[in-house]
C-alpha cells in the first residue's frame, strides 16, 4: 500500500514538473519546437488562425457543392433555396475572412513586452498546415523501389514527422529560424529519395493562404519548400517586432531581422515564380519586401534618434532628410498596398498603419527643419557656405524668387520659411490622427495614439513659440523634403537559409545513385569462386562499387552477374557506401567455397512525360501551375517509347588512385512638461495602458 502511494506521489511531482516546464519555459527543445498548448499571446493567436482556416474551407466546401447543385437542376424552387443558401454561406465567408483580417491586424501580441515607447511593427503571422503522414507512402516506397524492408525505416521516418511536426510552432528566436532551415534543408533529400518523375507518392501537402485563408493542396514538394521559406521570413519579422527598440542592440537585432525577412522573401519570388497560393504571389512578395524594408528603414531612423538629437543646424537637418526617408518608404509601402488586386487581400489596418507613417515622419522632417531655421541663427564664426550647402541639399526647390543664402541671412525670410515647416507639420499629424481614428483596428494601439498627440502637440508648441499678430497674413507654402539617409536598408540573405544536414535515409544508398528517379532490378545473390585467385571482373568507383571488365566465361558471369553491376552487400556487409578498397579487402581472402555478394542492375529509364498536375484549392475548380509538374505513365506503351542508356557517374577504374552635447529627443506621451534640451529621452513615449502576453510561443 505504501508503494503504491508513493508511486502516485511521484506521478504527481512529475506532472507538476511537466507543467511548470510547458507553462513558464514553453521552448524546451529547438529540435522539437515549442509547446503547442503554451498559452502565450502569440499561441492564442496561431490556434485561432488555425480554427478560422478549418471554418473557412468548410464553408468553401457548402459553397462548391451549391453551385454544383445551381448548375445542375432547373427546378426553380430548388435554384431558389440553393441561392439563399448560397447568399448566407457568403455571408459566413465575409464574417470568417473579417475575422482573419483582425487576427493579422493584431500586431500587439508581437511586440515586445519590456518597453512601450516606440511605434508598433507589423510582424506576419506563420501560415498554417495540415498534418502530414509520411509513414505508408514511404515504407511502400522504399519496398517497392528499393526492394528493400520498409518497416526497417520506422525510426527515420518519425524523426522526419518530428521535424515536420516542431516546424508548425517554432520558437520565436534564432533557435525556430534554424528549425526551419533545417527542415528546409531536408526537403531536397527527401524529394530525391521518394518523389519520382514518373509516379505519384500519394503524399498531399496542404498549405492556408495567410490572408484569406484559402487552402491550396499539391502532392510535390513546391509548396513545401515555398511555405517553409514563408514561414522562416514571417519568423524574422516576428523576432524583429519582439526585439527592445529602447536600446542599440535591441535596434541592431531589429534592423537585422527585417533586412533577413526581405532578403529570404525575395528569394522565394525569384524561385518559386507560379505558387498557387495568393501570399506567395509575386506582386504580394514585393509588397512584403517593401514593408519589410521600410521598418528596417524606421528602426535606423530610431538607432540614429536614440542617444537623442542634438540641438544643432546640420543634426536638425540631417534628421529631416532621415525622416523623410522613412515617409517615402511607407509611402511607397501604401501605394503598393492600395492597387489592385493586394487591395483585397491586404488588411486594412496595414494600408492604415503605413499611411499613418508616412504622414507621421513626413511631418516630423518638417518640424526639424523648423527648429533648425527657427532656433537657429546665422552668427558671425558660422561656416556661411556649409550652411547654404546643407540647406540647398534639404530642397528639391525653393519659393520663387528666394536663394538658400537669402533664408539664411534674412531673419525674417528665416522665421517665415521656419513656420510655414511647422504648419506642414502641424497639418501633416493632424491628418495622422485622422486616419488613425478611421480604422478601429488602430484604435486598439494607445500608445501609437499616445505618440501622434505628443508629436502634435510639440508642433503645437513650437508655433505657439514663434506666433505673432501678423502671421494670418503669412501665406508662404513650405518646400518638399529632399529624403536622404546615411543608411540604407538592403535586403540580406541570411546564411541559415540552409543548413548542413544529415539525411535521415542514408542506409538507402549514396543519393547520387539511389535514388527515385533511378530504377534496379531487385537485389540478386552471385556466388564468387575465384580461379587462381582471379575473379574474373575488376571494380570501379567509390561508392557503390561498379562491376567492369566482366570475363564472360567466369563463374560469376554464369550466376548472373552482369558488366555495370553495382556491389550493394559483400556476405553479411552492406557496401552502399563501400570505396574499391574496402570491396576488395572483402574479397581478397575469398576460400574455394566462394562467397555470396548482392548486385542490383540499373534499368533502362523511360523518359518522363510531364502531365499537369492540379493544385486544389479548398474544392473549388482546379488551377494549374508549372510547379506543379507531375508525370504519369500508366496509360503509355512501354514499347513505344525510346530507351536511352544512362552514362555510369563512376569513371575511374580499380587500379586508379583517389585524388586524393545638447540634445532634443523624439516625442514622448509624457505631458508632464517641456522637454529639456539637454536630457535624452526614450525615443516614443511610454503608455501603462499598452500591455500584452507575447513571449516566446
Amino acid at each position: 500500500m505504501f508503494s503504491s502511494y508513493a508511486k502516485c506521489v511521484s506521478t504527481h511531482y512529475i506532472l507538476i514538473s511537466y507543467f511548470l516546464l510547458t507553462r513558464f519555459f514553453p521552448c524546451i527543445s529547438s529540435s522539437q519546437g515549442c509547446n503547442p498548448f503554451a498559452q502565450t499571446g502569440r499561441s492564442k493567436l496561431q490556434n485561432k488562425r488555425a480554427s478560422l482556416n478549418q471554418q473557412i474551407i468548410k464553408q468553401m466546401r457548402m459553397r462548391a457543392g451549391a453551385e454544383n447543385l445551381l448548375k445542375a437542376t432547373s427546378n426553380n424552387k430548388v435554384k431558389e433555396m440553393v441561392l439563399l443558401e448560397l447568399s448566407y454561406v457568403n455571408a459566413n465567408l465575409q464574417l470568417l475572412m473579417g475575422q482573419l483580417e483582425g487576427l493579422n491586424s493584431s500586431v500587439e501580441v508581437y511586440q515586445n513586452t519590456q518597453e512601450t515607447a516606440n511605434i508598433p511593427l507589423i510582424a506576419l503571422g506563420l501560415k498554417e498546415t495540415k498534418e502530414v503522414d509520411f509513414s505508408t507512402p514511404f515504407k511502400d516506397f522504399i519496398l517497392d523501389h528499393y526492394s528493400e524492408d520498409g518497416n526497417s525505416f520506422e525510426d527515420e521516418i518519425a524523426d522526419l514527422m518530428d521535424l515536420r511536426q516542431a516546424c508548425r510552432t517554432p520558437s520565436r528566436n534564432e533557435a525556430g529560424v534554424e528549425l526551419f532551415a533545417k527542415y528546409y534543408s531536408h526537403l531536397p533529400l527527401m524529394e530525391s529519395r521518394f518523389f519520382s518523375p514518373n509516379r505519384q507518392t500519394g503524399i498531399f501537402f496542404t498549405w492556408y493562404d495567410s490572408f484569406t485563408g484559402v487552402p491550396v493542396c499539391q502532392q510535390n514538394l513546391s509548396l513545401e519548400k515555398a511555405s517553409i521559406l514563408f514561414n522562416m521570413a514571417a519568423l524574422y519579422s516576428q523576432i524583429g517586432t519582439r526585439s527592445n527598440r529602447q536600446t542599440i542592440v535591441g535596434l541592431e537585432e531589429a534592423i537585422s531581422s527585417f533586412q533577413k525577412a526581405a532578403g529570404i522573401l525575395n528569394h522565394l519570388k525569384e524561385t518559386f515564380t507560379h505558387t498557387p497560393s495568393y501570399d506567395m504571389s509575386p506582386a504580394m512578395l514585393s509588397m512584403l519586401i517593401r514593408m519589410m524594408l521600410a521598418q528596417a528603414q524606421e528602426c535606423l531612423f530610431e538607432k540614429t534618434a536614440l542617444p537623442g538629437i542634438r540641438n544643432q543646424f546640420y543634426s536638425l537637418m540631417k534628421m529631416a532628410q532621415e525622416a523623410a526617408k522613412v515617409s517615402e518608404t511607407y509611402d511607397q509601402v501604401h501605394q503598393s498596398m492600395i492597387q489592385t488586386p493586394i487591395k483585397d487581400n491586404v488588411p486594412l489596418f496595414w494600408s492604415t498603419m503605413s499611411q499613418v507613417k508616412t504622414n507621421h515622419y513626413r511631418s516630423m522632417a518638417h518640424y526639424f527643419v523648423a527648429s533648425a531655421l527657427l532656433d537657429h541663427q546665422l552668427g558671425p564664426s558660422d561656416d556661411e557656405d556649409q550652411q547654404e550647402k546643407t540647406l540647398s541639399q534639404v530642397y528639391d526647390r525653393l519659393p520663387e524668387g528666394r536663394s538658400p543664402l537669402d533664408i539664411l541671412k534674412n531673419k525674417e525670410e528665416r522665421e517665415r520659411i521656419g513656420k510655414a515647416h511647422i504648419r506642414r507639420a502641424i497639418l501633416g499629424h493632424e491628418e495622422a490622427l485622422r486616419i488613425y481614428g478611421l480604422c478601429h483596428h488602430l484604435n486598439k494601439l494607445e500608445v501609437l495614439e499616445d505618440i501622434l498627440k505628443a508629436s502634435h502637440q510639440r508642433s503645437l508648441n513650437k508655433y505657439s513659440e514663434s506666433d505673432s499678430e501678423e502671421e494670418f497674413t503669412d501665406y508662404t507654402e513650405a518646400p518638399d523634403i529632399i529624403s536622404k539617409t546615411e543608411h540604407k536598408a538592403e535586403m540580406e540573405v541570411p546564411a541559415t537559409t540552409k543548413v548542413k544536414v544529415t539525411d535521415f535515409f542514408q542506409r538507402l544508398g549514396p543519393l547520387s545513385v539511389f535514388s527515385a528517379k533511378q530504377r534496379w532490378t531487385a537485389p540478386r545473390t552471385i556466388r564468387l569462386c575465384p580461379e587462381d585467385r582471379d575473379l574474373g571482373f575488376t571494380l570501379k568507383g567509390e561508392s557503390p562499387v561498379q562491376v567492369v571488365s566482366l570475363d564472360p566465361l567466369c563463374p560469376a558471369a554464369a550466376d548472373g552477374l552482369k558488366e555495370g553491376d553495382y556491389i550493394v552487400a559483400v556476405g553479411d556487409t552492406d557496401c552502399k557506401w563501400s570505396s574499391v578498397s574496402e570491396v576488395m579487402r572483402l574479397l581478397k581472402d575469398v576460400d574455394e567455397e566462394g562467397i555470396d555478394i548482392q548486385v542490383v542492375s540499373m534499368m533502362e529509364s523511360n523518359p518522363p512525360m510531364p502531365t499537369k498536375s492540379a493544385t486544389f484549392c479548398g474544392n473549388l475548380p482546379k488551377t494549374y501551375s508549372m510547379i506543379c509538374l507531375a508525370y504519369d505513365d500508366d496509360d503509355k506503351n512501354p514499347k513505344s517509347r525510346k530507351v536511352t542508356k544512362k552514362s555510369s557517374f563512376l569513371s575511374w577504374g580499380l587500379k586508379n588512385k583517389l585524388k586524393s552635447a545638447s540634445t532634443l529627443s523624439l516625442p514622448t506621451a509624457d505631458h508632464s512638461g517641456a522637454l529639456p534640451w539637454n536630457k535624452p529621452c526614450p525615443t516614443f513615449p511610454s503608455s501603462s495602458s499598452y500591455n500584452n502576453d507575447s513571449s516566446l510561443y
